[in-house]
């Protein structure tokens, strides 16, 4: 069998966790005789990748801030962004059409235009994968309405939707009106090898002198945008904090929202407490949770949450929201 697989991201140029889902589905469907080509956006070089054939459609470079990670509905659907997912499909187009896939296996509303595009070329079936809706990108809000057109016109044209949990899957049938038997339930997970490495403990030597003091420290990993709920983390953490003292927080990520956290950390009276790490992956992402005594994720609306896995399988205690997919 011979998948094309349309992502946006694969590790280590991953903003989020699909990059690392995809990377392990590839990974998987390869070991057992699967053939993959796997189409991104950028130009880069990606280690460990020898069981599947990477397309890439554009020269650009994989860096954040060039355009490629867009997940947020303020920048999402502006024309720098159509621009890419245009020569993003012209060439899925031109590949597929050369090497005739059995399946299109696209991901996310950043890749269904693409995924429809292929299928009226070659009309072979159509899996839409999806990661996460505008619905949970706004927040509860209704998002970016061009994003939701998209996502409804593969919603609908797909052969088959895999949604990550059955939190998802009830959203996706009932705000986009798909036959539940058209959906199926796909939980992440992760390869629990991958940490078997040993981390830095001096990464974060100073979260480690005051967890010496009898500090218990709290982390949160995320792209710092209202989907994520973390307004109501910091309230959290000020009222933690002014009630039991010896709490000191870490916070990973990068996103629209990190000034206004930092100065609503101010506000509450709690910026000596609240270390703002910016934009981490790799092993700084995992000495993050090797450090942590408790991770929190406050997502507002998560389909799956795969950090809460990745904190688990490093000893922190994990608190997650009602409304998180990891839950199931």
């Amino acid at each position: 069998m011979r998948i094309l697989m349309l992502g946006w991201e694969l590790p280590p140029h991953n903003a989020g966790g699909m990059g690392v889902v995809c990377y392990q589905m590839a990974r998987a469907l390869a070991g057992r005789g699967v053939s993959i080509d796997f189409v991104l956006p950028y130009t880069a070089h990606h280690p460990n990748t020898e069981f599947m054939n990477i397309v890439s459609t554009t020269p650009r470079s994989p860096q954040r801030g060039d355009g490629t990670w867009v997940y947020d509905s303020f920048a999402a659907g502006g024309p720098r962004m159509k621009r890419i997912q245009d020569d993003y499909l012209s060439v899925a187009v031109a590949h597929a059409k050369k090497f005739p896939p059995d399946v299109i296996h696209a991901h996310d509303w950043l890749t269904l235009r693409a995924g429809m595009a292929v299928k009226n070329a070659t009309n072979r079936p159509l899996i839409a994968h999806i990661h996460a809706t505008e619905f949970d990108r706004a927040g509860g809000k209704e998002g970016n309405p061009i994003i939701h057109d998209i996502e409804q016109a593969g919603l609908l044209m797909a052969d088959r939707i895999i949604a990550i949990s059955k939190l998802q899957h009830d959203l996706i049938a009932e705000r986009y009106n798909i036959p539940s038997d058209k959906i199926e339930i796909v939980h992440n997970t992760i390869d629990y090898n991958d940490f078997a490495e040993p981390v830095n403990g001096d990464t974060y030597r100073y979260a480690r002198r005051l967890q010496d003091e009898g500090y218990c420290v709290v982390s949160v990993m995320n792209r710092l945008t209202v989907q994520k709920g973390l307004s109501y983390f910091m309230r959290a953490a000020a009222k933690a904090s002014h009630r039991l003292g010896r709490f000191v927080f870490i916070i990973g990520g990068d996103g629209e929202q990190r000034d206004e956290l930092i100065e609503m950390s101010a506000d509450l009276g709690i910026a000596d407490k609240v270390i703002f790490t910016g934009f981490v992956r790799g092993k700084q992402w995992r000495d993050i949770f090797a450090v942590s005594d408790v991770f929190v994720m406050s997502s507002i609306s998560e389909p799956f949450g795969i950090t809460a896995l990745e904190a688990a399988a490093h000893g922190a205690a994990v608190v997650i929201t009602k409304q998180s997919g990891a839950g199931e």
